[in-house]
């Protein structure tokens, strides 16, 4: 039984991140774990079920970076700059799953719904970096928030062709102008 549901899961990881939930059918999951849609639909009730196993087994694979290795620098460009490369480094890896899933996220609840405790994490990370800028805190917060954001890597690393550490580089030199901005006040 537990063979069954980690097959229903493994075929479902890999559509959606191949195709995206909302693209993936249970007629193609069970296809591709040798089960028919019943069985399905035994394990996995509902699509919180299903997107909360697929979440599971996605995080087991690729575990969110850890924030200890940096939140504890006290310099808070040096920090950032430690934070950014880990959670770059998790873009690059994950670039297809986060793809499909933020952009399905729009339209399913209940892949929202299963996606919580990434923005919790988000979140968290956020509050840890806005800590020690110097000047406008509130701006600088709003530009970690940007450079954290998955949307921003993506434009950074792959529409404008920037690698890793041109794309640090250039949100850090934007974190430092939005705190040093003293117009936003």
């Amino acid at each position: 039984m537990e063979r069954t549901r980690r097959r229903i899961t493994t075929a479902a990881v890999e559509l959606h991140q191949s195709i995206g939930p909302a693209q993936t059918s249970v007629s193609e999951i069970a296809r591709r774990a040798g089960v028919d849609r019943v069985t399905v639909y035994r394990h996995f009730p509902d699509d919180v079920a299903l997107f909360g196993a697929c979440s599971a087994e996605f995080a087991a694979r690729n575990p969110l970076p850890e924030i200890a290795g940096w939140s504890d620098i006290a310099d808070p460009r040096e920090r950032l700059r430690r934070a950014l490369q880990a959670l770059y480094g998790y873009y690059e890896r994950t670039e297809a799953m986060l793809s499909h899933v933020l952009r399905d996220a729009e339209n399913m609840p209940a892949l929202r719904q299963v996606g919580a405790p990434r923005r919790q994490w988000l979140a968290e990370i956020e509050k840890r970096l806005a800590q020690g800028w110097d000047g406008n805190a509130s701006q600088a917060r709003h530009a970690i928030a940007l450079a954290l954001d998955f949307q921003t890597w993506q434009t950074l690393v792959g529409k404008r062709r920037l690698n890793s550490d041109q794309a640090i580089a250039l949100t850090l030199a934007m974190v430092d102008g939005a705190a040093h901005d003293r117009q936003a006040d």
